[in-house]
């Protein structure tokens, strides 16, 4: 049978079924529109201010950083751009192989991958670490043209410090060097923290590191629009960098170079200071490095040589080197004699050219008796055996409560990190040290600068600027004054007078008349010799090893590094009337007397320094290539200008 169609059964049933779908259609569209309206409204602030970060990202822009000149206007430390290439280990999963890839494309060697390997250890979780510095503009042009295959390696514009000089003044400049974590730590005490927001180098020693806050600027920031892989597309708004500090130093540069040539390879150290107010002219210490090594991050072969090397390159011997300094001490002695009465000028004693106490004999260096000796006699022709008697007849507290005002064994507060602050002995200082008392047998090598004497080169030079400028101290500093890189004001670090030490004109002056003599006819006349100034000066000897009392030195048979330092101290002018400009201490390790090593190093400072006078065979100095903007006309001879003047 044939079965009869319903038509409006089908209507009914076509009915219901579209009203279900329209239910369906409508309850989607009712949930979109509710996730919209949640979206668009509810969440919209929240939401647009994710998609905002992730469309921009805010970039710290470094500033420059301050530039250092010397006195004279002469650049010891600027900066300059050049690109980078840097690998973030975390968008690469093979570092190895990606390295390889790139050394396909521009030139990546040995060292490079040591330092990369060094930095990733030192800097675990940075973004961003160098492979590759200073690319040339063609290894730009070709890592650009084949960028796409090297995800998670980015090309990036990096300004860097430049030590146009190299190795001269290098321990007083310091260097810069990327952040470690030691440093981040100590960025975190600042203050100023938040200021260091992208920062990757900072000052590692010395000037750079003392200064680093007044050199660093201040960040600036970017925000950049970013693609999906995280590369900046535009710059949306720019809060620029403000460039830090410049600084002036009270360093002459051009002398540091002279002093450090006429060095040569020897160690040691010499510092100069203008007495009257302070200024370090000149502040050595050989062996030198150049910093520059240390502005990319060191190479570790690199390092571990130089931190190998018996020479101590690394050493700031000027500033943390303590050493005896043998008759150098001598001077400041004479006048601690003459303050305390225990000597008048005129007193002789009879030096047989030994000392007895104690049943042991205390020998004199120069192996021959001098005879009938007063001070100045002993100064001149540095007795020891003066100086043994003089010694036990003060005491080693006096000794002691008389050398601390003139900087002996204490900080001088210099503008350089790191001082060290020696020994100046004392009954308390053994019983502090050792749990020990102080033995009269002790005093006596106290009175030559040896025993448990143990000054810094800084002290030495401090003490013999404040005796050459009458007993009056000044704050020795390197920093001269700190100028604005925005506005060019400048403001001054010289400290003024800090204290005067109570000592008697008359005394000072027979103290440094015998000093003076010292260079026409005593331990210095050879150095000095047709000088057309009077410069007063001391040798000094200091015993790196121990002599037997029956035995003679004899440096000859001794290793190099045995042997006796050799040193010297110094100012000028020093003629009757005249205001000494430069004073000096010089140190040679191992060099012997301090007439043959020490001395003529001093002479040839005071010469180019009072003269403009350079050795005949000295090539002309890298810091005569002056800045245009700091050229101009070279100054008179200092003599000559002080002459006209009356002054420096």
């Amino acid at each position: 049978m044939k079965a009869f169609r319903n038509p409006q059964l089908e209507v009914d049933l076509f009915r219901s079924r579209a009203t279900v779908a329209a239910l369906i259609v409508l309850a989607a569209f009712g949930l979109l529109a509710a996730r919209l309206f949640w979206l668009q409204v509810v969440k919209h602030d929240e939401l647009h201010h994710k998609a905002e970060a992730q469309r921009t990202t805010v970039v710290p822009v470094t500033a420059n950083r301050g530039l250092i000149r010397d006195r004279n206007g002469i650049v010891i430390a600027e900066n300059f751009s050049a690109y980078t290439l840097e690998i973030d280990p975390r968008q690469v999963q093979d570092v190895a192989a990606t390295i390889d890839g790139l050394a396909a494309v521009v030139e990546i060697e040995p060292r490079d991958r040591r330092r990369f390997r060094k930095l990733q250890e030192e800097l675990k979780g940075a973004d961003s670490i160098p492979i590759r510095t200073r690319l040339s503009d063609e290894e730009v042009a070709r890592f650009t043209a084949q960028r796409f295959r090297f995800p998670g390696v980015e090309l990036r514009a990096r300004l860097f410090r430049h030590y146009p000089l190299g190795e001269i003044g290098s321990h007083m400049i310091g260097y810069i060097g990327r952040v470690s974590p030691a440093d981040k730590e100590r960025i975190e005490t600042w203050p100023d923290t938040a200021n260091y927001a992208g920062t990757d180098y900072i000052g590692k020693v010395g000037i750079e590191a003392s200064y680093q806050r007044e050199l660093h600027g201040t960040t600036g920031m970017q925000e950049v629009e970013i693609t999906a892989g995280g590369r900046a597309v535009r710059t949306l708004t720019l809060t620029p960098p403000v460039a830090g500090n410049n600084l002036w130093l009270s360093i002459d540069i051009r002398l540091q170079e002279v002093i450090e040539r006429t060095f040569g390879d020897r160690r040691g150290a010499l510092i100069a200071i203008e007495p009257a107010t302070g200024d370090v002219l000149a502040f050595v210490s050989k062996p030198t490095v150049d910093p520059n090594l240390f502005v990319d991050g060191v190479d570790p072969a690199a390092w571990e040589e130089l931190n190998t090397d018996p020479d101590k390159p690394l050493l700031n011997r000027a500033l943390r080197g303590t050493y005896p300094i043998g008759s150098t001490y001598k001077p400041f002695l004479a006048l601690a004699a003459l303050e305390t009465g225990k000597r008048r000028p005129e007193q002789v004693i009879n030096d047989p050219g030994f000392f007895m106490f104690g049943g042991r004999r205390f020998r004199d260096s120069n192996r021959v008796p001098l005879g009938p000796v007063n001070l100045h006699t002993s100064i001149v022709k540095s007795s020891d055996i003066y100086y043994y008697q003089l010694a036990d007849d003060l005491g080693v507290d006096t000794i002691h409560d008389f050398m601390k005002p003139w900087g002996f064994g204490q900080i001088t507060g210099i503008d350089v990190d790191g001082e060290m602050t020696g020994i100046l002995p004392s009954t308390e200082w053994k019983q502090r040290r050792f749990k020990q008392k102080w033995y009269p047998g002790e005093t006596i090598s106290i009175g030559i600068g040896q025993g448990y004497n143990s000054f810094t080169l800084l002290q030495l030079a401090h003490a013999t600027a404040t005796l050459a400028n009458d007993g009056l101290v000044m704050k020795p500093h390197i920093v001269k004054r700190i100028e604005d890189a925005v506005t060019g004001e400048s403001r001054t670090t010289v400290p003024t007078e800090g204290y005067r030490i109570p000592v008697k004109p008359e005394h000072l002056r027979i103290v440094r008349e015998a000093m003076v003599d010292v260079n026409i006819s005593g331990t210095g006349r050879v150095a000095f010799a047709g000088a057309p100034y009077k410069a007063a000066g001391k040798t000094g000897t200091a015993q790196v090893v121990g002599i037997k009392a029956n035995e003679k030195y004899d440096a000859g048979k001794l290793d190099e590094r045995l042997r006796d330092h050799s040193l010297y101290i110094a100012f000028a002018p020093a003629g009757p009337g005249e205001k000494p400009l430069i004073a000096i201490a010089a140190l040679v390790e191992n060099g012997g007397f301090g007439s043959r090593a020490a001395a003529p190093i001093v002479r040839t400072a005071f010469d180019y320094y009072l003269l403009g006078k350079l050795p005949p065979d000295m090539a002309p100095l890298k810091g005569d290539r002056l800045p245009p903007e700091a050229a101009r006309p070279p100054e008179p001879p200092r003599l000559a200008r002080a002459a006209e003047t009356g002054r420096d």
